[in-house]
């Protein structure tokens, strides 16, 4: 054990399995290592997003086997397969009703770019609703696919600046009394 002196004066132990790190480093790790998908599988696709859950793949190897129905409680919006103009505002509606911070994977060829229906029926691309952080290629993507498009979309949420660079505006700041 190793001993420590506060600035109080008083000794104190600190074990040798302690890990000290500052509070945004922390919040930013959990935030990469627990992500929670919505799952909006629209179609064939989104077979291949159900596989990602089970055991063979098991995407609970990066923190985001949670997969929650509920907008008020993912993160992460997976779209897989073909969007259609009818739905389209359905998948707008319930990325509008997702917390900040929120991230989108456009899953197979369908979500990302219409796919082969060049129809006036088939949104030609999600990120012409919502902004995409990762695609993801195919038809239909591999599992294997989807967990490195999740493996990218840590990578890029490490890069984000997390609680260090976030400055309140003036009008924020809390009024004396």
């Amino acid at each position: 054990m190793t001993q420590t002196t506060t600035t109080a004066g008083s000794t104190g132990q600190l074990e040798s399995d302690a890990i000290i790190t500052r509070l945004d480093a922390a919040i930013d790790w959990i935030r990469k290592n627990s992500l929670w998908p919505m799952p909006m599988g629209l179609a064939c696709c989104a077979i291949e997003l159900m596989a990602t859950g089970a055991s063979r793949f098991d995407i609970a190897r990066f923190g985001a086997e949670v997969m929650r129905f509920s907008p008020r409680q993912s993160d992460v919006m997976i779209v897989s397969g073909t969007v259609t103009y009818k739905m389209a505002l359905a998948v707008k509606r319930i990325w509008d009703q997702m917390p900040d911070p929120k991230w989108c994977i456009a899953m197979g060829a369908c979500a990302s770019t219409g796919g082969m229906y060049r129809s006036y029926a088939v949104l030609q691309g999600i990120d012409r609703l919502l902004p995409v952080d990762v695609y993801v290629g195919g038809c239909p993507p591999r599992p294997e696919a989807l967990l490195d498009a999740l493996i990218k979309l840590q990578a890029k949420i490490q890069r984000e600046p997390g609680l260090k660079n976030l400055k309140r505006a003036p009008a924020e700041l809390p009024k004396a009394s």
